[in-house]
């Protein structure tokens, strides 16, 4: 088909900031539905787009026959029945993360998805930082050598602001975990496989945000043992006081291996940083321009702010692999995927065990 028209469900925060830039650069494609269950923020989104067709109930996006793709940015507890809904009528489908408050549900969007024949992505977006793909690429080339540790440690400052639904367990399932740890478990898997066992510890130290009752964890901590044997170690916190929020505050991810070392940071998105086995440390290793851009992706790396814009090319592959009739880079099975490490690290924490994968 020569244009796609796409339905945006969820028309807050993360919509405006990497889901509508994305598809503004593609080509033959309209953003012609809207729909937001909040009629305020519905109407800012309509008047950013001027999409002709737009609702508070999803159900009347999903039912439209004009509607080829659907990206869904809604409350976590909303994202199975919208995605499972879309994929039987037809539709591509793009999903916030995390797929869904527990594994069967997300391994459920998986199946129906691939049984419908349709496109689906997860979106996690920071696999499209140029550093990251260059890590990944490494590690491919085998530079890393055997696996020996991953870590990663994800801190930001969010106080004790009310932070909306993300608060409710009911419509978030989880707090930081599933919020900023999923990313992190993605890239664990993406980087070294999959995980065999783990033990976690989850802490609530906000009951109370904003005068609002929070139910969800602050803080998460991994301990994990890889099929390849390697060891993994990850941590997240929203209470990491005074040291700033989103890609202004601390995201690292470090490999070691029997050949090299390597440390990607989320805010040099142009460089890693590279050390040999027995050398003197870690020093710079600057990102190839051609990995500065996901392929197929109309972005200009010069445009803008680099810790942003690198966010639109999630747009630009889920577009081109519906052109193309191929299997989007990251797939509902990859959200399924993070989604089971998330449900074993919170019965660890219940139980105060290891936990089997």
């Amino acid at each position: 088909m020569s244009k796609l028209n796409f339905a945006i469900i969820g028309t807050g925060g993360i919509t405006l900031q990497n889901h509508l830039p994305g598809l503004a650069l593609c080509k033959e494609v309209q953003v012609t539905a809207l729909c937001d269950a909040n009629a305020a923020t519905l109407e800012a989104a309509r008047q950013k787009t001027n999409a002709p067709i737009y609702s508070t109930n999803w159900e009347d996006i999903i039912r439209r026959d004009d509607i080829h793709a659907v990206i869904i940015a809604t409350p976590n507890a909303f994202h199975p029945p919208i995605a499972i809904a879309a994929a039987r009528s037809g539709k591509h489908v793009l999903s916030e993360k995390p797929l869904a408050l527990n594994a069967a549900d997300a391994r459920q969007m998986a199946e129906e998805a691939d049984k419908a024949g349709v496109r689906h992505m997860t979106a996690f977006t920071y696999r499209f930082v140029p550093a990251m793909r260059y890590l990944h690429h490494l590690v491919g080339k085998g530079d890393l050598g055997k696996p020996y540790h991953y870590r990663s440690c994800r801190l930001q400052d969010w106080g004790t602001r009310n932070v909306g639904w993300r608060q409710q367990k009911k419509l978030a399932g989880t707090g930081e975990i599933g919020d900023m740890l999923s990313h992190r478990i993605d890239f664990a898997h993406h980087l070294i496989g999959p995980m065999k066992r783990l033990v976690a510890n989850l802490m609530n130290l906000t009951p109370i945000r904003g005068g609002a009752p929070n139910d969800t964890d602050d803080w998460v901590a991994i301990l994990a043992e890889f099929s390849n044997g390697a060891s993994g170690v990850l941590e997240s916190s929203k209470l990491a006081s005074g040291v700033n929020e989103s890609w202004r505050s601390p995201d690292r991810v470090e490999l070691n291996g029997s050949e090299a070392s390597f440390s990607f940071t989320t805010g040099c998105w142009n460089e890693l940083q590279f050390g040999k086995v027995g050398g003197p440390g870690l020093k710079t290793l600057p990102i190839p321009r051609e990995f500065h851009v996901w392929p197929g992706s109309p972005r200009d790396p010069g445009v803008g702010d680099p810790l942003v814009s690198f966010r639109y090319d999630q747009a630009a592959e889920f577009v081109n692999a519906i052109r193309e009739q191929r299997p989007c880079s990251v797939t509902f099975h990859d959200g399924a995927n993070a989604q089971a490490v998330t449900e074993a690290a919170v019965k660890s924490a219940e139980l105060k065990q290891w936990i089997d994968l």
